[in-house]
């Protein structure tokens, strides 16, 4: 009949194993090393290391005072604010915002240019009634509707039409 052969593991030594990887660490990581190193120093002669160790020491005297100020009625309607601006510019598509950007440097240039001679109110009309004009024209008014519509949705009821009922 055949014998079992005897499995023995020599019993671990974590300990062993990790001087083994440390001693073996230089050879095998030396480039993240000196380029650790070479952040540490950059991090150190810029002072952000005596920075964060003045952080770290006034820690919780920082956490207070910032705690303190988040709770002000200016930080939370910042805050607010800062989430409602988020959802506005998320559903605005970014070529829009293009066509803005790109026509504020032109419009700029245009209205600080010298005109050679004074602009009239037939001149502004003539400029006024071009294709782009009227399209320009035409955006402005369809914003102002929009904002005039929400500004009467957010009314209070205080400032609508006394009611003259007794």
């Amino acid at each position: 009949m055949a014998q079992p052969i005897p499995l023995e593991f020599p019993p671990r030594n974590p300990r062993e194993e990790l001087l083994h990887r440390l001693e073996h660490a230089p050879e095998e990581h030396a480039q993240a090393l000196l380029a650790a190193y070479e952040v540490l120093q950059q991090l150190h002669d810029r002072g952000v290391l005596e920075l964060a160790r003045g952080v770290l020491a006034a820690g919780d005297d920082i956490l207070e005072k910032v705690v303190d100020q988040a709770r002000t009625p200016e930080a939370i309607r910042s805050i607010r604010n800062l989430i409602f601006w988020q959802h506005v510019l998320g559903s605005i598509e970014p070529e829009w915002f293009k066509g803005i950007f790109k026509a504020i440097p032109e419009g700029l240039a245009k209205a600080t240019a010298e005109p050679e001679k004074p602009i009239g109110l037939f001149g502004l009309l003539r400029r006024l009634i071009t294709k782009d004009g009227l399209r320009g024209l035409a955006a402005a008014t369809d914003f102002l509707q929009a904002f005039g519509r929400h500004l009467h949705s957010l009314e209070s009821p205080s400032l609508e039409s006394p009611n003259l009922e007794p």
